[in-house]
């Protein structure tokens, strides 16, 4: 038995290796990153194809899940494997005509045993998009609100947000968190032309927070409540307090430091 535990730590540390890859994918045709029972995600896909190359069951972890709809610009997960890539440039160009056009890859990396994609990360960085005139260039990748919004208000709000800590009122109601405590970095709009873009930037995010802060915030943009008020829904720890999910197609994870 103990030759046996030798022998299998040996083959681990010596023939297991862990890659770290970096992607994008336009999330229109999926249900989020995370492998679903009944459902396409982008998880599946790529270990889809990942496994078909490396003729191996590759099983990918990735930084956090992102909802149904959702996109990601920029996106790292990682895999352990048996089978060397000693070539990387040639095996990202063919793992890209094995995925789908909605789904690419632009790097990877080996990696020490001790990276992980989810556990390692120190901060993610979303960006929502929000154009107030008709754009036929950003339907479903853009959130249409054609209405009046005060984005010097709005970053009042994120003073608010900032100043604070505790999150449940923008987090789905009944989703599986060991805590709501969040520390928000940097949160901001800025406008550009016809577009308002949200970013926030925090160590970590809840089920459907962003979507939640956006549509919270674009309520006090459009006078439909006051700068107290949000401070009373922060405190309410109520996700019927905060304003609505706006639509999924305007929100993209950016960036992911380590």
């Amino acid at each position: 038995m103990q030759s046996y535990n030798f022998f299998k730590y040996f083959c681990n540390k010596i023939f297991i290796m862990r890659y770290r890859i970096n992607l994008s994918y336009n999330g229109t045709n999926y249900h989020g990153w995370q492998v679903q029972p009944n459902a396409l995600t982008v998880q599946e896909v790529l270990n889809r194809a990942l496994s078909m190359l490396l003729k191996e069951n590759i099983e990918t972890l990735g930084a956090g899940r992102t909802d149904t709809g959702v996109h990601a610009s920029y996106y790292t997960a990682h895999f352990d494997c048996v089978t060397e890539i000693s070539d990387i440039e040639n095996f990202v160009f063919k793992l890209n005509r094995f995925l789908p056009s909605d789904i690419a890859v632009f790097d990877i990396v080996q990696v020490g045993e001790d990276f992980n994609a989810r556990f390692s990360a120190k901060s993610r960085t979303y960006k929502y998009y929000i154009h107030q005139r008709k754009d036929v260039f950003l339907g479903g990748a853009s959130w249409f609100y054609p209405y009046k919004l005060d984005v010097e208000l709005m970053n009042e709000g994120c003073k608010i947000l900032k100043e604070n800590t505790d999150f449940e009122s923008f987090c789905k109601a009944g989703a599986d968190n060991k805590t709501t405590i969040c520390d928000l970095k940097e949160t901001f709009f800025v406008r550009e032309g016809h577009k308002i873009i949200f970013t926030v930037k925090a160590d970590r995010f809840l089920r459907n927070m962003v979507r939640a802060l956006v549509g919270t915030l674009t309520d006090l943009g459009s006078d439909r409540m006051t700068l107290k008020d949000l401070q009373k829904i922060i405190n309410a720890k109520n996700r019927s307090k905060a304003g609505q999910s706006v639509p999924a197609c305007g929100l993209y994870l950016v960036d992911i430091e380590y």
